[in-house]
């Protein structure tokens, strides 16, 4: 019998890394390792640990990231698969970006990858909308585009998570990244296919987990003058055999709120419009923590070792 594949999540202890270790922790197929306490950041001891593992998740900032894979170029072929969930490799080409419904075919690449970036939350959101329709030529690769969103404030990390539940500082909502240099934005626009980098505005709702990422669109701007109707038809087109992408058809409901996939793997993409108007918002529905975070991640290691994850995915963890 093949043994099982073996995972370190390094900075186990942070949100992201919590929620990976909870949606695997029984995992029949899957072993977890942990290193310790006094070795966390002893980079001798971390190396013999990765050289008894198929997997490390980088559940840390970038600079800690980004010195575990100097620690994996070091060891040549005999590093294990890496999967980065902070921001310092998804723009690198040497990474391959794990949004498997990104494309066709990127599923694969993911799985034969040694190395994968893991998507920004907000950003899942945006390229799921947008990169169909770029590639379909609906919104051209130059069109100056402005994708809005709001999050609960676990994407905030520990900081942020103290303002609104410890301290409770923190205001009802906020608007952020106002000098519109956010670090979600160059992996937003190129995994979206754009040439023109988008105005991104983010937000922080009092709420744990849950986003709406949404992008307005004046039709009449667009090549061929689209319909709404055509809009979510090549997005239904794009995603029909996904699994956890799901188009939703438009319901003339007034109101959409974040929390209803939280503790889910699932990203649904609606498209709200008014044809007399020739406007449309597209939206992007998501837990911050789960497709937009440890969900992809658990995700992604599943392709990148062959095992079936799906159990551990769909209703893992029950939001608050």
């Amino acid at each position: 019998m093949a043994r099982n594949p073996s995972i370190f999540i390094d900075g186990e202890s942070g949100t992201t890394g919590l929620q990976i270790r909870a949606r695997l922790a029984n995992h029949p197929r899957i072993d977890l390792r942990s290193i310790a306490d006094a070795d966390r950041k002893d980079p001798a001891a971390k190396r013999r640990l990765m050289e008894q593992v198929d997997a490390v998740v980088l559940c840390l900032p970038d600079a800690g990231a980004k010195e575990v894979a100097a620690i994996a170029k070091e060891m040549g072929e005999a590093a294990p698969k890496l999967l980065d969930a902070s921001t310092a490799h998804r723009v690198d080409p040497d990474w391959v970006f794990g949004f498997p419904e990104l494309t066709e075919g990127h599923a694969e690449k993911i799985a034969a990858a040694k190395r994968v970036a893991n998507p920004g939350c907000y950003p899942t959101g945006g390229i799921a909308l947008l990169r169909p329709l770029v590639d379909a030529g609906i919104v051209p690769a130059d069109h100056p585009v402005t994708v809005n969103a709001v999050s609960g404030y676990t994407g905030g990390g520990k900081a942020m998570i103290a303002e609104f539940e410890e301290t409770r500082t923190a205001g009802p909502f906020f608007l952020y990244g106002l000098q519109l240099e956010h670090k979600h934005v160059p992996e937003l626009q190129l995994y979206s296919g754009l040439t023109v980098r988008p105005i991104f505005v983010p937000s922080v709702g009092n709420f744990a987990q849950g986003m709406l990422v949404s992008i307005p669109l004046h039709l009449d701007t667009l090549p061929g003058r689209p319909k709404p109707a055509d809009l979510e038809a090549v997005l239904a087109g794009r995603y029909a055999r996904s699994g956890w992408v799901r188009v939703m058809p438009a319901d003339g409901a007034q109101r959409l709120e974040p929390l209803a996939l939280n503790g889910s793997n699932m990203l649904e993409l609606r498209v709200y419009g008014n044809a007399r108007h020739n406007q449309a918002v597209l939206v992007a529905k998501l837990d911050n923590l789960g497709k937009g975070a440890s969900g992809a991640a658990v995700q992604n290691l599943g392709l990148m070792l062959n095992v079936d994850v799906d159990a551990a995915l769909p209703l893992g963890i029950a939001a608050e």
